[in-house]
């Protein structure tokens, strides 16, 4: 089953229907998600936020098709991820999803171009077009003048967008980011939250990042707070997009947090 998604259409390219998961340790049932429904819209830039433990990163999983639902579905790109099987789980990731980590995951016997090429591996396109993608992918990030240097040669901000590079570097709808400027300084914090809002800005991909960061309100288009597995609405998301809020020293142009 598909259903359409994208510029003028009713649907939005991610959607969230009644979505929970839960986990089996030992004797217990863990629930790290209950009942969560949200939208985003093609083209956004929106941020899951809340406490360890509050269900953000599961959110983050399930909508990346890393993770499965426990009970609901889980539309993202006009297809129902419920309804795939591994295999095809696996192929529409490589279609559909670039993946940025706050750890970088490079290799580090390889290039900034090698790294960023390992995606288009997947694609079978030559290894021509692939380099020539790569250093696409790396002239937009900045870093054309460290396409052959290793990520032992590079300070955290580079390798951070050595990884951003290669989440994008297959055009994917949609970019996903768990943590992205946790093992960053705040000023390569702030540069990582202005590329990735300029990734949805002249590009038009819509970026979902899980964070901690009360810096993120200045960049974001929408928040979702969480808290214990729950997705918060009206007077708690208030509350809880306030207190980022003062963390983060006020905001000129604060996001809207769901169900303010």
């Amino acid at each position: 089953m598909t259903a359409p998604y994208g510029s003028g259409s009713a649907t939005p390219l991610i959607r969230l229907d009644h979505v929970s998961r839960w986990y089996t340790r030992g004797v217990d049932e863990v629930h790290a998600l209950e009942d969560c429904s949200l939208d985003v819209e093609s083209g956004q830039f929106a941020a899951f936020m809340g406490p360890s433990g509050s269900g953000k990163s599961t959110l983050l999983n399930l909508v990346s098709g890393i993770d499965r639902p426990s009970g609901g579905e889980v539309w993202v790109a006009g297809q129902c991820l419920n309804e795939l099987d591994e295999d095809e789980l696996a192929a529409w990731r490589a279609r559909h999803v670039g993946l940025i980590f706050q750890f970088f995951n490079l290799v580090p016997v390889l290039s900034a171009r090698e790294n960023v090429a390992l995606p288009l591996l997947l694609t079978g396109l030559p290894r021509a077009e692939r380099r020539e993608r790569a250093e696409t992918a790396l002239r937009v990030v900045g870093l054309e003048h460290r396409v052959d240097h290793s990520p032992r040669t590079l300070s955290g901000g580079e390798q951070q967008r050595v990884a951003i590079a290669r989440a994008l570097v297959s055009d994917p709808d949609l970019i996903v980011a768990d943590e992205p400027t946790g093992d960053l300084d705040a000023k390569n914090a702030e540069a990582t939250l202005a590329l990735l809002r300029q990734l949805k800005q002249e590009f038009g991909k819509t970026v979902v990042m899980v964070t901690h960061d009360p810096r993120a309100l200045r960049f974001v288009d929408q928040v979702f707070h969480l808290d214990k597995g729950i997705l918060l609405e009206g007077e708690e998301a208030r509350r809880a997009h306030d207190a980022l809020l003062m963390a983060a020293g006020g905001s000129p142009a604060p996001a809207a947090a769901k169900g303010a």
